[in-house]
């Protein structure tokens, strides 16, 4: 018997964003709903049938998705809230548990579920919520329906599912559970759910199923091992079952392997990208009765895999385990990567033979799985592959001497600011004269048709630089005078240059190439397209200054000066895996820096330089996170510490816990943080509260990724809510994150209400009426 190659997961929406698109036709009633329908069919059979050509022996469905596959676990578990219920069409309770929902001609209005990073990757999930006394209900239908469809084409799948286990870590309580409770009380009551599952597949002839459970590479507590182990040994004892892929991934097991080997499953699933080190003890710890699906290509960038790296650990598993124990795997679903190569037409030659999308990642499966055999591979790929390597490491392009010169040279001097905050805020408060609860924005403003059409125009040549360039100058000088008709007190200049807050600077800098269509998703229908970090970084020449200076000279009003920061910038792109990602980011750093002196030196006053990935690139163990945190913080002192007193600096984090990093986010020492918390009601500024946090901070009063105006009550509420936990002194008032994806009219309004909630607050909580 031959290893067999499997798959964990597969892009979903198109090469093309086919699906983002037909998403977003549906949610503007442009399309019907059996046109989305319609392209998810065709997206999923596409994606099968290519599995299958490709020689994926196993392969996955229910990875497919309309908006986040935890939100569709959900769904499948019955845990829909109760202010959702009476929603009747299934289709529109779904998006409006995901984005909410605001339709006043059938009296309905609900705020979406809250929103949070998967693990340690820029993909957001929907937050499941757990209500007091939580019933759970089977509804496979969507399980199911994908399996049978597969099954029209000729393709047996291995439908993937999140681990019970998972599932309820990842979820909060809502509002009315009892004090101490946790959401692993409720396993009792949502394991007979995941039995009856396992059985409704093996009554349909379902040979295998995948069962994802990634908490088991966190620092888990008892009750939460003992949860795992409650867990899976009622999945394995189920008397009718599928065989079970118990699937781990984003980093070692530790301490938790014997917990996976001893679930009972049929085979374990281990991340031999992320942790290769942990091959060994895992074929000790296997019993007999299980298999080991060996995760060696990396699901998470874009590099060719290593073929010889990854034949030896293959070898190895052969070797203690024989080749029927064996399968070949991505180290985690290839969701976090584009889905082919093959679409990209003027990525220039040297830099496209380094690389490998979805599409190609399944053909080294192929190609590894029918070399287990050998010690000593010989074929087209794998010679291929071998010459690309050595041209990549031999390469002149990936290195500067004078950059790396440069960030040997950086001292702590340069990452401290002249005076502590205390003195800044002093001199930045005379300097602005703002008023209590300072109003402001993020950064972007919606990039309308108009935008985006005259972007592909100045593309297709049908735009001269110059009609482009007066183009985005009334788009801006539009914003500026929107935002002061509002009433805004810091202003920005709205970002219509800018495709992505990442893809922006890389065109920029040196060190970064572009793909055609690398597109993945961030959630929803929300796609990035990451820049591919290759090379030393640096700036040739100045990024945002003219714009930055063209906005302030249209107002008297200090207009922010924006910048996406080093962490972000590194963790939003699929960055080169041949040196330290510390020292990347340093290189980031140290050409920011150059842009925030010219900010400084053209009279822009105020500059903000976002990290809304610091949390996100956090190691997913705890014994990790000092490493990481120090060269992160490092990283964005060294780009913003030298300015003067009288300049602020600004910061942006969205859609992270920060609780237990608090200190670290103290330590980048910025003088305004805003962060995300309309969703959660302000749940996190308690952390920051009991902290003591001592700068500046902007908790967001407008959930900008939901299509949903909200009131002008619910902003004060929210202020009220922050007021009391921190002194009125601190709190600015902003959105959660930047408007680039919402429309005008409901950006207005909603500005608007959160200009007038400042106003009501400062009058109710200070006294003042201005």
């Amino acid at each position: 018997m031959s290893v067999l190659a499997t798959c964990l997961g597969y892009p979903r929406f198109g090469i093309v964003r086919e699906l983002k698109k037909a998403l977003e036709s549906y949610w503007s009633k442009g399309s019907s709903a059996e046109d989305l329908q319609a392209t998810a069919s065709e997206l999923r059979r596409r994606h099968w049938s290519s599995m299958k050509s490709l020689g994926i022996d196993q392969i996955p469905s229910n990875d497919f998705s309309l908006y986040d596959h935890v939100l569709d676990m959900a769904i499948a578990v019955g845990a829909v809230p109760a202010r959702y219920r009476a929603i009747s069409d299934p289709l529109a309770r779904y998006f409006a548990m995901a984005r909410g929902l605001q339709d006043r001609a059938a009296d309905v209005d609900v705020a979406a579920l809250e929103m949070t990073k998967w693990f340690d990757t820029n993909y957001h999930y929907i937050v499941p919520e757990l209500e007091p006394g939580q019933r759970f209900e089977l509804d496979a239908a969507k399980i199911v329906g994908e399996l049978e469809e597969a099954r029209s084409i000729g393709v047996e799948t291995r439908p993937m599912v999140i681990g019970p286990v998972t599932f309820l870590l990842l979820s909060k309580l809502a509002p009315g559970s009892p004090a101490g409770a946790s959401t692993l009380d409720h396993l009792d009551q949502l394991l007979p759910v995941y039995e009856a599952l396992l059985g409704a597949l093996a009554d349909r002839g379902v040979a295998w199923v995948q069962v994802d459970e990634p908490c088991l590479v966190l620092d888990l507590d008892a009750r939460s091992r003992e949860a795992c182990r409650l867990a899976f040994a009622r999945l394995a004892a189920c008397a009718k079952r599928p065989r079970i892929l118990l699937a781990t991934y984003f980093g070692a097991l530790g301490e938790n392997l014997a917990l996976a080997a001893g679930s009972g499953g049929d085979a374990l699933h281990v991340d031999l990208v992320r942790a290769p080190e942990q091959l060994d003890a895992a074929l000790a710890a296997l019993p007999p009765s299980m298999s080991l699906s060996a995760g060696v290509v990396d699901g998470r960038n874009i590099w060719r895999t290593d073929l010889d790296a990854a034949h030896r650990l293959i070898r190895r598993a052969v070797a203690k385990l024989g080749p029927e124990r064996v399968l070949v795997a991505p180290s985690c679903s290839l969701l976090h990567v584009p889905a082919d190569l093959s679409a990209e037409k003027k990525l220039d030659a040297e830099l496209l033979r380094w690389m490998a999308f979805a599409a190609q990642k399944l053909g080294e499966l192929r190609e590894l799985a029918d070399s287990a055999s050998t010690d000593s591979p010989s074929s087209a790929l794998f010679d291929e592959t071998r010459s690309a390597l050595a041209a990549r490491r031999a390469s002149k392009r990936t290195r500067n001497p004078e950059v790396r010169a440069r960030v040997s040279s950086a001292n702590d001097e340069m990452r401290s600011r002249a005076s502590a905050f205390p003195e800044r805020a002093r001199k930045q408060r005379a300097r602005f004269d703002l008023p209590a609860f300072p109003t402001t924005t993020i950064g972007s403003f919606p990039q309308t048709g108009d935008v985006r059409g005259a972007r592909a125009a100045l593309r297709a040549g049908r735009m001269t630089p110059e009609q482009y360039e007066r183009f985005l100058k009334e788009e801006t000088r539009r914003c500026v005078e929107k935002q002061e008709a509002i009433g805004l007190d810091v202003l920005v200049h709205g970002e219509f240059e800018r495709t992505d807050m990442v893809e922006y600077f890389g065109e920029q800098l040196a060190g970064f190439a572009f793909t055609e269509n690398g597109w993945v998703q961030s959630y929803g229908s929300r796609c990035v397209k990451p820049p591919v970090l290759f090379g030393d970084v640096s700036r040739p020449s100045a990024m945002t200054v003219p714009w930055s200076t063209f906005a302030q000279s249209l107002t008297a009003k200090p207009v922010k000066g924006m910048l996406t920061g080093p962490v972000t910038i590194l963790q939003w792109s699929f960055v080169r895996d041949d040196q330290p990602r510390s020292e990347t980011c340093a290189q980031i750093a140290l050409a920011l820096r150059d842009e925030v002196a010219d900010l400084e030196a053209a009279g822009i006053a105020m500059i903000q330089v976002d990290e809304p990935a610091i949390r996100e690139g956090l190691p997913l163990r705890r014994d990790a996170w000092g490493a990481y945190l120090q060269w992160a913080v490092e990283a964005f002192r060294l780009a913003t510490s030298g300015v003067r007193d009288e300049t602020q600096i600004h910061t942006h984090m969205c859609y992270s816990e920060f609780g237990d990093i608090l200190d670290a986010i103290a330590a980048m020492d910025a003088d305004v943080l805003s962060i995300e918390t309309s969703r959660s009601r302000m749940e996190l500024l308690t952390d920051f509260a009991r902290f003591r946090y001592p700068n500046e901070i902007g908790p967001g009063v407008y959930d900008i990724h939901s299509p949903r105006v909200p009131t002008l009550d619910e902003m004060v509420d929210l202020l009220e809510r922050a007021a009391r936990v921190l002194p009125g002194h601190q709190l600015w008032v902003n959105p959660d994150c930047g408007l680039k994806t919402r429309g005008w009219p409901e950006v207005e309004s909603a500005l608007v209400n959160m200009v007038e909630a400042a106003r009501l607050a400062r009058r109710r909580l200070t006294g003042v009426t201005a």
